[in-house]
């Protein structure tokens, strides 16, 4: 399965073998900008326009496209540039992160939605952010062509 989104506002899975759509999920009220895959492979994470984050229930046995949405993370947002900003999921799957104009790292507790860290600091919408593979570290990158590389607390 490959997943797909853009200015539709919408999710696309399609299944390659067949080339056809398996799947259609709709929440977003503007342009998706990324899409990251949970470290197990059951949920999505999307980065949009409207200024959230979203997680899908992608499992295959779901059946209504309207109940795979799961939750909303509220706090980054998108400006007039309408950059591609990214979203990443932690390693164990318990934290999310994604880009935001408003030039902080914003990183969510993905059971309960709640923000973890507000890390400011660039100059720059934040384009690209991302977590260790194993460590408890996160690095970010802006418009401001700076890249921080910090360690978050255990």
């Amino acid at each position: 399965t490959i997943y797909s989104a853009g200015i539709d506002n919408c999710i696309t899975a399609w299944d390659l073998r067949t080339n056809e759509r398996t799947m259609k999920m709709k929440g977003h009220e503007d342009t998706i900008t990324c899409l990251s895959l949970h470290p197990k492979g059951t949920h999505l994470l999307s980065n949009s326009m409207d200024g959230t984050l979203k997680t899908w229930d992608v499992r295959p046995y779901v059946l209504d496209g309207q109940k795979r949405h799961c939750k909303t993370f509220r706090g980054a947002t998108h400006n007039a540039e309408k950059g591609l900003l990214n979203c990443d999921w932690n390693s164990d799957g318990t934290m999310v992160t994604g880009g935001s104009a408003d030039k902080v790292v914003h990183i969510w507790d993905e059971l309960t939605a709640d923000e973890l860290y507000f890390l400011p600091g660039h100059k720059g919408c934040v384009n690209a952010v991302v977590f260790h593979p194993k460590e408890n570290v996160i690095a970010s990158g802006s418009s401001d062509k700076a890249i921080y590389v910090g360690e978050l607390s255990s």
